[in-house]
């Protein structure tokens, strides 16, 4: 057989050509690993023809038989008599342009075809199209999304008449589009894309997909960029346009698609009484022809779904109503959801679009603001969370309630977020708004939300989220029978991944017991200990204390092997119970020794602390905590990069962690201000805290600050003020609290975030009233003295220990931490984990009493 007579080549997976094979070879095993790739003439004189004229490429590898064109049907064509009149030719759209246009142009129409070429308006001028058949033109402005947009392309084929598409240059993607393939196929059109891009005569491989057309040909246009893309495409991408990133607005029922479980939405409310308490003349009407043209009854949709298997209550505005805009049957709705998940015990999640207020019901619509906010009063006096995800675009009576009043605040990219209408702001101020303005971004920067999340990360996050609150909920006492989740950062992670219910789940029954197994407060034996109780609760408490207890014998042999004597060993241990003012005296001797014997001890503990190569408090959370979540803002004035605080998992623990931050690299420490907290960084810290306190989270401090910043604008915002606030909340919150000073701790910039009911210090870290050079230059009038000032301050974390300032030294490894960040990882998140489990089972008011004796005794 000779590959010349043949109408088409065979190639292998990699492209390279396959040899001729024999017809029993073909029909063989390596035969389905060819491809074909058609000769531009072989594929003309298909075009041409009434009926095919030899196998389909797909089915071609396998014919032993086929070699070259049979006579017949054939004779009917040929590209010479082609070439002579245009009109008999098959026309072909050939997506190609610029250089190598030229080329296919040339070898497309030696081939057969008549040749059209698809244009921009801005480029109709390129000498190259003047080669052309014709043209067509695909839009205003050149872009390679718009050539490699399945809208475009099959727009342009059917506008030319073309039965054939050779995709070439940017639009090669497309070969690989079920959607656009399908749809090709429906409508009778071939696509080929080329086996070399630079050697068209080499062979064309044809496209094809196993899809079906959809049955319903549905396209929506991008608001932002202006192409338009197949509904189904859309879904998959969660509404986000592929070629510009822009947003759709989404519609109840997509949002619902997109987010819940499948089929897991239960509609609550759906049909409310639509009062009309102005009479306004023509809003009945225009009411019932919104529900007539949308399917809905009103601008929001309520009820319950779950998300990785979480239940919770759930509402989305509808911005195709009305705009969303917030009337009678809104509020009404909105604050009957509110109420029944405070009686079920279920998180809110609320999507809000809206206008704001409903013009044509006047006060009444005003009245839905507080009505709104009343509900979601007890829905916190319950305990249960309110999550707000903001999309575009959120104004008015909605933002300046229910919008703004989430336990936590998410926004979508670029969404539109304010009160007043911007044409509103100029009118009034006379002057031209800055870019960006009332973005879901400038929102963040000015503190006013948590964070902007992505359309492809806001399930998990949520599911995240609202996980992180189950675990620390508030239960009743568990019934017999009852079944409760297990859910943990991987159960919640694995739901997401495989979208089944995938938690573990724990059954209480009853043992009998005996008087001795009873509580203190029960008189008799009605009321038995649950099964979890009775013997996971033994169980749990002496697997801590087993814990406990290799932990101290693993620290013993390591300070063995580093030739520290069990003296010391001893002194420095800390002691279970004791209390904090009351440190060893061997311990203080020998912190006392070591600083008199060399005062440049001192001083290189404050320079370790310094060392910029030191790992920051990040380094740590994201080794650390799990689905670490960061949460800005203090929701009045601005985020502070210098503190990082957020939500996330440490082992199986859900927690609140806040962490003084200085930055990994020049950039980040200038964006961070060097880790010298504002006092909106305070401020968004205390908001946490209260927070993790609603939600009984415990709280995870990392502290590593210069100090609180000095500044005009820092006093004119209160910074002082700031951190007397969080020290009296800290005092009382009822929550464990774990601290760690990770490098420098300067004075109450520091203690900020160091009122806590465990507090260690990294051994090469640094505590003090202010830095050494302040001491010196305050006291001695000679910044150059900061070496002998570091000695007499007594900053480091032995003497720290020795003083009883606080409870554990942790080990960085052989060397400082810079040199082995992950053994000084390691050793910080054992002792975190170790100090929650303790904490854990401590009531909430002998915290409060156990934090306040330990600092009163100083």
């Amino acid at each position: 057989m000779k590959i010349a007579k043949q109408g088409y080549v065979t190639f292998n997976a990699d492209g390279a050509f396959a040899p001729a094979a024999s017809a029993s070879e073909q029909g063989q095993a390596s035969a389905p690993e060819a491809g074909v790739a058609y000769r531009l003439s072989r594929i003309a004189e298909e075009a041409a023809a009434e009926g095919a004229l030899a196998p389909n490429a797909v089915d071609a590898a396998d014919s032993s038989g086929y070699n070259v064109v049979p006579s017949g049907d054939a004779s009917a064509y040929s590209p010479v008599d082609a070439r002579e009149d245009e009109d008999a030719r098959p026309r072909v759209l050939l997506m190609s342009r610029g250089r190598m246009a030229r080329q296919y142009v040339q070898a497309a129409t030696d081939a057969g075809f008549s040749v059209w070429l698809p244009f921009t308006t801005d480029k109709r001028f390129e000498p190259y199209l003047r080669q052309a058949a014709g043209t067509v033109c695909l839009g205003e402005k050149y872009s390679d999304a718009l050539f490699c947009n399945a809208h475009a392309v099959l727009d342009a084929a059917k506008e030319c008449g073309a039965g054939t598409v050779l995709l070439c240059d940017e639009s090669q993607p497309l070969g690989e589009v079920d959607g656009f393939l399908s749809r090709a196929i429906s409508r009778g059109v071939n696509v080929f894309r080329p086996l070399k891009n630079d050697t068209p005569a080499l062979g064309w491989v044809l496209c094809t997909t196993e899809k079906a057309a959809p049955a319903v040909d549905k396209w929506r246009a991008c608001p932002h960029c202006g192409l338009k893309f197949a509904e189904e495409s859309l879904a998959a991408s969660h509404y986000v346009c592929p070629t510009c990133g822009g947003y759709f607005r989404m519609t109840s029922d997509e949002r619902i698609a997109d987010l819940l479980d499948s089929g897991s939405f239960e509609e609550w409310d759906a049909h409310m009484p639509e009062p009309d308490p102005l009479e306004f003349p023509g809003y009945t009407e225009k009411l019932a022809a919104l529900r007539e043209k949308t399917g809905l009854d009103e601008g929001i949709r309520t009820g319950a779904g779950r998300i990785a298997g979480i239940r919770t209550a759930f509402a989305v505005m509808e911005s195709t109503f009305l705009m969303g805009s917030m009337g009678t049957a809104v509020g009404e709705k909105m604050a009957r959801l509110v109420r029944r998940a405070a009686d079920e015990g279920l998180p809110v999640v609320a999507f809000t679009a809206s206008g704001g207020a409903r013009m044509q019901e006047g006060l009444a619509s005003l009245m839905q603001m507080a009505k709104v906010s009343c509900a979601l009063s007890r829905l916190a006096e319950c305990g249960l969370p309110y999550i707000s995800v903001i999309t575009d675009p959120t104004t008015g009576g909605v933002t300046a309630s229910f919008a703004m009043q989430g336990d936590i605040i998410l926004a979508e990219p670029h969404a539109l977020i304010g009160f007043a209408g911007q044409r509103v702001i100029r009118d009034t101020i006379k002057q031209e708004l800055p870019r960006g303005f009332q973005t879901a971004e400038f929102a963040l920067s000015h503190g006013l939300i948590d964070a902007v999340v992505s359309r492809s990360d806001l399930r998990a996050t949520l599911a995240q989220l609202l996980a992180l609150h189950y675990a620390t909920r508030v239960q009743g006492e568990p019934v017999a029978g009852e079944e409760r989740m297990i859910v943990t950062y991987d159960s919640v992670k694995s739901n997401l991944e495989h979208g089944t219910d995938t938690y573990n789940k724990v059954t209480y029954g009853l043992l009998p017991v005996d008087e001795g197994l009873l509580r203190e407060d029960e008189e008799d034996d009605s009321l038995p200990l649950s099964l979890a109780e009775t013997v996971f609760g033994w169980f749990g408490g002496k697997m801590r204390q087993l814990e406990r207890e290799a932990d101290r014998r693993r620290a013993a042999a390591d300070a063995h092997a580093d030739g520290i004597s069990d003296e010391k060993i001893a002194a420095c241990a800390p002691t279970a119970g004791a209390p904090a003012a009351e440190p060893a005296a061997d311990a203080d001797a020998d912190a006392q020794a070591a600083a008199g014997t060399q005062t440049s001890s001192a001083w290189e503990s404050v320079q370790l602390a310094r060392n910029v190569h030191r790992p920051t408090s990040r380094y740590y959370i994201d080794r650390i905590v799990d689905g670490f979540i960061e949460l800005h803002g203090d929701r009045g004035f601005g985020d502070d990069g210098a503190i990082v605080a957020g939500v996330g998992w440490i082992g199986n623990q859900a927690v609140t962690v806040i962490a003084e931050e200085k930055g990994c690299d020049l950039k980040d420490r200038i964006k961070r201000n060097f880790g010298c907290p504002q006092p909106e960084g305070y401020r968004k810290s205390l908001r946490l805290m209260r927070e993790a306190e609603k939600f009984g989270r415990p709280i995870v401090c990392f502290v590593d600050t210069q100090g609180a910043f000095c500044g005009m604008e820092a006093e004119e915002r209160g910074q002082g003020n700031a951190i007397a606030d969080n020290l009296l909340a800290m005092a009382g919150i009822k929550v464990p609290i774990v601290s760690v000073l990770l490098g420098e701790g300067g004075s109450g910039g520091a203690l900020a975030l160091a009122v806590a009911n465990r507090v260690a210090m990294q051994e090469h870290a640094v505590y003090s009233v202010l830095s050494p050079e302040g001491f010196a230059s305050i006291l001695w009038k000679d910044r150059t003295r900061a070496p002998e000032a570091a000695a007499v301050m007594k900053m480091s974390a032995a003497e720290a220990h020795g003083m009883g300032i606080v409870d554990d030294v942790l080990s960085e490894g052989p060397a400082p931490a810079h040199e082995n960040p992950d053994a000084a990882v390691d050793v910080v998140r054992d002792y975190v984990r170790r100090e929650l489990a303790e904490l854990s089972s401590v009531p909430a008011d002998d915290l409060v009493e156990q934090r306040r004796a330990r600092f009163e005794a100083f």
